[in-house]
Protein backbone atom coordinates (compact mmCIF):
# COMPACT_ATOMS: atom_id res chain seq x y z
CA UNK A 1 0.00 0.00 0.00
CA UNK A 2 1.61 3.26 -0.75
CA UNK A 3 0.51 5.88 1.84
CA UNK A 4 -0.24 9.18 0.88
CA UNK A 5 1.90 11.27 3.08
CA UNK A 6 3.28 14.62 3.78
CA UNK A 7 6.21 15.87 6.01
CA UNK A 8 7.17 19.71 7.41
CA UNK A 9 9.06 21.14 9.92
CA UNK A 10 12.58 20.68 10.68
CA UNK A 11 14.30 18.63 13.70
CA UNK A 12 16.00 15.73 15.66
CA UNK A 13 12.59 14.45 16.82
CA UNK A 14 9.96 13.19 14.77
CA UNK A 15 6.15 13.80 15.38
CA UNK A 16 3.67 11.38 13.35
CA UNK A 17 -0.52 12.23 13.28
CA UNK A 18 -2.88 9.56 12.50
CA UNK A 19 -6.25 10.68 11.04
CA UNK A 20 -9.64 9.24 11.90
CA UNK A 21 -12.49 7.71 10.11
CA UNK A 22 -13.50 10.28 7.11
CA UNK A 23 -10.59 12.48 7.87
CA UNK A 24 -7.51 13.18 5.78
CA UNK A 25 -4.32 14.98 6.46
CA UNK A 26 -5.39 18.42 6.11
CA UNK A 27 -7.24 17.75 9.81
CA UNK A 28 -3.59 18.40 11.68
CA UNK A 29 -3.09 21.68 9.74
CA UNK A 30 -3.45 23.70 12.99
CA UNK A 31 -0.79 21.77 14.44
CA UNK A 32 1.72 22.02 12.04
CA UNK A 33 2.65 25.55 12.41
CA UNK A 34 2.94 25.00 16.35
CA UNK A 35 5.53 21.70 15.51
CA UNK A 36 7.43 22.62 12.89
CA UNK A 37 9.98 24.95 14.19
CA UNK A 38 11.26 21.84 16.57
CA UNK A 39 9.98 18.97 15.12
CA UNK A 40 9.63 16.94 12.02
CA UNK A 41 5.93 16.25 11.19
CA UNK A 42 4.61 13.40 9.17
CA UNK A 43 0.84 13.47 8.28
CA UNK A 44 -0.33 10.46 6.12
CA UNK A 45 -3.88 9.52 5.15
CA UNK A 46 -5.73 6.13 5.52
CA UNK A 47 -6.41 4.12 2.83
CA UNK A 48 -9.03 4.97 0.86
CA UNK A 49 -9.11 8.49 2.45
CA UNK A 50 -7.56 11.56 0.83
CA UNK A 51 -4.79 10.70 -1.68
CA UNK A 52 -4.19 7.44 -0.19
CA UNK A 53 -6.13 4.50 -2.44
CA UNK A 54 -8.41 2.11 -1.09
CA UNK A 55 -8.03 -1.93 -1.50
CA UNK A 56 -11.09 -4.05 -1.79
CA UNK A 57 -12.22 -6.31 1.21
CA UNK A 58 -12.57 -5.21 5.27
CA UNK A 59 -9.56 -3.76 6.90
CA UNK A 60 -8.54 -4.75 10.39
CA UNK A 61 -6.70 -2.95 12.76
CA UNK A 62 -3.18 -5.06 12.35
CA UNK A 63 -3.69 -4.00 9.11
CA UNK A 64 -3.56 -0.73 9.59
CA UNK A 65 -0.84 -0.64 12.12
CA UNK A 66 1.15 -2.49 9.43
CA UNK A 67 0.33 0.64 7.27
CA UNK A 68 1.72 2.76 9.40
CA UNK A 69 4.92 0.94 10.11
CA UNK A 70 5.56 0.18 6.43
CA UNK A 71 5.23 4.14 5.77
CA UNK A 72 7.85 4.40 8.97
CA UNK A 73 9.83 2.15 7.38
CA UNK A 74 10.17 3.81 3.63
CA UNK A 75 11.11 6.75 5.47
CA UNK A 76 14.03 5.68 7.63
CA UNK A 77 12.30 7.07 10.55
CA UNK A 78 13.27 4.80 13.23
CA UNK A 79 11.67 6.58 16.14
CA UNK A 80 8.59 8.56 16.52
CA UNK A 81 6.06 10.17 18.51
CA UNK A 82 2.38 9.24 17.81
CA UNK A 83 -0.85 11.58 18.07
CA UNK A 84 -3.76 9.92 16.92
CA UNK A 85 -7.69 11.41 17.10
CA UNK A 86 -10.43 8.76 17.02
CA UNK A 87 -9.75 5.67 14.93
CA UNK A 88 -6.33 7.38 14.77
CA UNK A 89 -6.21 7.33 18.66
CA UNK A 90 -7.20 3.44 18.49
CA UNK A 91 -4.49 2.53 15.96
CA UNK A 92 -2.34 4.93 17.19
CA UNK A 93 -2.08 2.89 20.55
CA UNK A 94 -2.16 -0.53 18.56
CA UNK A 95 0.71 1.07 17.48
CA UNK A 96 2.54 1.53 20.45
CA UNK A 97 1.51 -2.16 21.47
CA UNK A 98 3.06 -3.92 18.70
CA UNK A 99 6.15 -1.72 18.02
CA UNK A 100 6.89 -0.45 21.34
CA UNK A 101 10.68 -0.03 20.53
CA UNK A 102 9.65 2.73 17.81
CA UNK A 103 7.17 4.71 19.99
CA UNK A 104 9.11 8.16 21.93
CA UNK A 105 5.95 9.55 23.41
CA UNK A 106 2.22 8.86 22.75
CA UNK A 107 -0.72 10.88 22.59
CA UNK A 108 -4.13 8.75 21.46
CA UNK A 109 -7.19 11.28 21.27
CA UNK A 110 -11.01 11.55 21.71
CA UNK A 111 -10.56 7.70 21.30
CA UNK A 112 -11.60 4.12 22.58
CA UNK A 113 -9.53 1.10 22.78
CA UNK A 114 -12.68 -1.73 22.72
CA UNK A 115 -15.85 -1.48 20.90
CA UNK A 116 -18.71 -2.04 22.78
CA UNK A 117 -22.04 -3.20 21.85
CA UNK A 118 -23.89 0.18 21.84
CA UNK A 119 -21.45 2.13 19.96
CA UNK A 120 -20.97 -0.60 17.44
CA UNK A 121 -24.93 -0.38 16.60
CA UNK A 122 -24.27 3.35 15.71
CA UNK A 123 -21.47 1.87 13.55
CA UNK A 124 -23.46 -1.26 11.69
CA UNK A 125 -26.18 1.85 11.42
CA UNK A 126 -23.74 4.17 9.36
CA UNK A 127 -22.36 1.47 7.02
CA UNK A 128 -25.67 0.19 6.16
CA UNK A 129 -26.86 3.89 4.95
CA UNK A 130 -23.38 4.32 3.49
CA UNK A 131 -24.07 0.72 2.16
CA UNK A 132 -27.14 1.94 0.57
CA UNK A 133 -27.34 5.77 -0.26
CA UNK A 134 -23.26 6.51 -0.37
CA UNK A 135 -21.54 8.41 0.79
CA UNK A 136 -22.83 11.30 0.69
CA UNK A 137 -25.89 10.61 3.00
CA UNK A 138 -23.60 10.54 5.93
CA UNK A 139 -21.58 13.97 5.40
CA UNK A 140 -23.88 15.91 7.25
CA UNK A 141 -24.87 13.96 10.17
CA UNK A 142 -21.06 13.15 10.95
CA UNK A 143 -20.15 17.02 10.69
CA UNK A 144 -23.04 17.66 12.93
CA UNK A 145 -21.77 14.94 15.51
CA UNK A 146 -17.97 16.20 15.78
CA UNK A 147 -18.51 19.77 16.87
CA UNK A 148 -20.41 21.49 19.60
CA UNK A 149 -23.79 23.57 19.29
CA UNK A 150 -22.15 26.82 19.45
CA UNK A 151 -19.20 26.12 17.43
CA UNK A 152 -20.92 24.78 14.52
CA UNK A 153 -23.24 28.01 15.02
CA UNK A 154 -20.03 30.59 15.21
CA UNK A 155 -18.35 28.65 12.62
CA UNK A 156 -20.25 27.76 9.02
CA UNK A 157 -16.65 27.91 7.55
CA UNK A 158 -15.26 25.25 9.15
CA UNK A 159 -18.29 23.13 8.93
CA UNK A 160 -17.70 23.86 5.29
CA UNK A 161 -14.23 22.71 4.95
CA UNK A 162 -14.66 19.32 6.91
CA UNK A 163 -17.55 18.15 4.27
CA UNK A 164 -14.96 18.62 1.80
CA UNK A 165 -12.90 16.47 4.01
CA UNK A 166 -15.61 14.02 4.56
CA UNK A 167 -16.50 13.79 0.64
CA UNK A 168 -12.99 12.70 0.07
CA UNK A 169 -13.11 9.59 1.11
CA UNK A 170 -13.83 6.62 -1.04
CA UNK A 171 -17.02 4.70 -0.11
CA UNK A 172 -14.61 1.41 0.06
CA UNK A 173 -12.44 3.60 2.53
CA UNK A 174 -14.75 4.39 4.35
CA UNK A 175 -16.05 0.79 4.89
CA UNK A 176 -12.95 -0.63 5.02
CA UNK A 177 -11.76 1.20 8.56
CA UNK A 178 -15.07 1.40 10.20
CA UNK A 179 -15.14 -3.04 9.75
CA UNK A 180 -11.38 -2.30 11.31
CA UNK A 181 -12.69 -0.09 14.02
CA UNK A 182 -15.61 -2.36 14.66
CA UNK A 183 -13.24 -5.36 15.52
CA UNK A 184 -11.16 -2.75 18.26
CA UNK A 185 -10.27 -4.78 20.86
CA UNK A 186 -6.49 -3.94 22.70
CA UNK A 187 -7.90 -2.47 26.22
CA UNK A 188 -6.88 -5.68 27.73
CA UNK A 189 -3.29 -5.14 26.63
CA UNK A 190 -2.71 -1.50 27.72
CA UNK A 191 -0.69 -1.93 30.69
CA UNK A 192 1.59 -3.24 28.31
CA UNK A 193 2.48 -0.05 26.89
CA UNK A 194 5.93 1.45 27.35
CA UNK A 195 5.74 5.26 26.23
CA UNK A 196 5.25 8.25 28.24
CA UNK A 197 1.36 8.46 27.40
CA UNK A 198 -1.41 11.28 27.30
CA UNK A 199 -4.64 10.39 26.83
CA UNK A 200 -6.54 13.47 25.84
CA UNK A 201 -10.41 14.20 25.35
CA UNK A 202 -12.69 17.28 24.38
CA UNK A 203 -14.79 18.12 27.54
CA UNK A 204 -17.37 18.26 25.33
CA UNK A 205 -16.89 14.68 23.29
CA UNK A 206 -19.96 12.78 24.35
CA UNK A 207 -19.85 10.00 22.07
CA UNK A 208 -16.38 9.26 20.24
CA UNK A 209 -14.30 9.45 23.33
CA UNK A 210 -15.59 11.23 26.41
CA UNK A 211 -13.23 12.51 29.13
CA UNK A 212 -14.15 10.14 31.71
CA UNK A 213 -13.65 7.15 29.29
CA UNK A 214 -10.12 8.14 28.31
CA UNK A 215 -9.42 8.80 32.16
CA UNK A 216 -10.78 5.23 32.92
CA UNK A 217 -7.98 4.60 29.74
CA UNK A 218 -5.51 6.30 31.13
CA UNK A 219 -5.56 4.74 34.75
CA UNK A 220 -4.79 1.44 32.30
CA UNK A 221 -1.23 2.54 31.35
CA UNK A 222 1.03 2.95 33.76
CA UNK A 223 1.83 6.40 34.33
CA UNK A 224 -0.19 7.82 31.87
CA UNK A 225 -2.53 10.92 32.43
CA UNK A 226 -5.77 12.54 30.64
CA UNK A 227 -6.16 15.96 30.01
CA UNK A 228 -10.07 17.44 28.63
CA UNK A 229 -9.40 20.06 26.28
CA UNK A 230 -11.89 22.64 27.17
CA UNK A 231 -14.40 23.82 24.53
CA UNK A 232 -13.97 21.17 22.35
CA UNK A 233 -16.12 18.64 20.94
CA UNK A 234 -14.68 15.02 19.76
CA UNK A 235 -12.68 16.96 16.76
CA UNK A 236 -10.85 18.46 19.36
CA UNK A 237 -7.66 19.74 17.52
CA UNK A 238 -9.72 21.50 15.08
CA UNK A 239 -12.67 23.04 17.19
CA UNK A 240 -10.08 24.40 19.83
CA UNK A 241 -6.41 24.31 18.10
CA UNK A 242 -5.05 26.70 20.36
CA UNK A 243 -6.02 24.80 23.78
CA UNK A 244 -4.99 21.60 21.66
CA UNK A 245 -1.53 22.73 21.11
CA UNK A 246 -0.79 23.84 24.36
CA UNK A 247 -1.68 20.13 25.92
CA UNK A 248 0.34 19.07 22.59
CA UNK A 249 3.56 20.93 23.21
CA UNK A 250 3.87 20.75 26.38
CA UNK A 251 3.60 16.47 26.16
CA UNK A 252 6.37 16.57 23.63
CA UNK A 253 8.50 19.05 25.27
Amino acid sequence: MKSHYRIDGRGERWVTFVTGIANDLSMWDGQVAALERDFNVLRYDLRGHGGTPASGGAYTIELLVSDLAALLDQLNIRRTSVIGLGLGGAIAQAFALAHPDRVDKLMPCCCRARMVPDFAAMWHKLRETVSTNGLESIVEPTVQRWFSEDFKSRHPEVLEKIRKMIRSTTQEGYMGVTAAFLGLDVEAELGSIKAPTLYVSGAEDRLGGPPALMEGLAAKVKGARHVSVPNAAHIANIQNPEGFNRVLMDFLR
